[in-house]
């Protein structure tokens, strides 16, 4: 069995960016060589997936996917796993329903509202619609995106003026329409689920906003994820596992396997809830989330004695039970 890492890069990211994410997948990559498998490390750069995928055999071949988009195109991550699919691949992660469906954040909150499961109230609302939204505080994030792009300290809003600004500021900055919240002022936590046949909880991750007395400094913006220096890439602190009593973690494991399977969920995923008056609101679904090895993923796995190589390894032989050839031969 042959195992093929395909990921992306965008030549509009900075040097910076684009150096670390060539350095966590060589990480990953020297990580399963090291555990025994025969790996290959490929980079897309441009949209022809197609050029990579020619040069390996699907009878042979697992695909790693880490690929977020076809670069040079938009909202085209659904589009690698439609390609791998089409050439006959077996890749890990989830299909291209599941990452298509998380990408829709409002037909995903009806989903979510049909399972039981709490979300926030929220809507879709053009700039000239701000005066109908009436709950503040509120936070206006992109309806079809992930990786909190444009998402600020600016994105929670107190009034009717401020929404109608930060609205604007979506549909120019994304070219697509705003999704309007209630701003849960609540305890995150961050919940990495992965296996087939029964999901699997790994320890629980709580973001701490402690070192924030501002509400609206209280939440995971694109900064805390990809600027270091900045305050909430600095001050915010990843507590592992969360400390919630035997009541509180039994009502989270509910919802969070309740949406895995609602979901149609498969290998792993990623989770993040707030809780506010003892109930917990899903804000968002993670499908092929991060793994990297400083992810809070990595550092779950970790807490429950998976080194990194055993980790990403697990992960390629759950897309191996899948396989025409090897998932017959296991």
């Amino acid at each position: 069995m042959k195992v093929l890492i395909v990921y992306d890069i965008d030549h509009s990211w900075d040097a910076a960016e684009i150096s670390e994410t060539r350095s966590s997948n060589r990480i990953l990559y020297d990580a399963l060589r090291e555990e025994g498998l025969e790996t290959y490390l490929e980079e897309l750069s441009d949209p022809h997936l197609e050029r990579i995928l020619e040069r390996h055999d699907p009878q042979h071949t697992i695909v790693f996917n880490l690929c977020e988009t076809l670069p040079g195109t938009v909202y085209r991550e659904r589009k690698v796993t439609e390609i791998l699919e089409r050439r006959g691949f077996t890749y890990t992660g989830n299909t291209p329903e599941v990452i298509d469906l998380s990408y829709d954040k409002q037909r995903t909150k009806e989903l979510l509202t049909a399972l039981g499961i709490l979300v926030p109230d929220g809507a879709v609302l053009r700039p000239e619609e701000a005066h109908i939204w009436s709950l503040f505080p509120a936070i206006v994030k992109p309806s079809r995106e992930h990786c909190s792009l444009t998402i600020s300290e600016n994105s929670v809003v107190y009034d009717t003026n401020s929404l109608r600004e930060q609205i604007k500021l979506v549909n120019s900055e994304l070219n697509q329409p705003a999704l309007v919240e209630d701003f849960i002022d609540g305890r995150e936590f961050h919940v990495s689920v992965w296996n087939n046949g029964p999901p699997e909880i790994l320890p629980v991750a709580e973001m701490d906003f402690s070192a924030f007395s501002d509400a609206s400094d209280r939440l995971c913006t694109y900064e805390s994820k990809f600027t270091p220096g900045s305050p909430h890439y600095e001050r915010i602190e990843t507590i592992m596992p969360a400390q919630l009593n035997d009541r509180l973690y039994k009502k989270l494991e509910k919802k969070v396997i309740d949406t895995w399977n609602g979901f149609g969920c498969t290998d792993y995923a990623r989770f993040d809830f707030r809780l506010r008056d003892d109930k917990f609101y899903l804000l968002d679904i993670n499908p092929n989330n991060d793994i990297s090895i400083d992810t809070s993923f990595a550092l779950a796995a970790e807490m429950n004695n998976w080194s990194y190589g055993q980790m990403v390894k697990r992960i390629v032989m759950m897309a191996a039970g899948r396989h025409p050839v090897f998932g017959t031969a296991s």
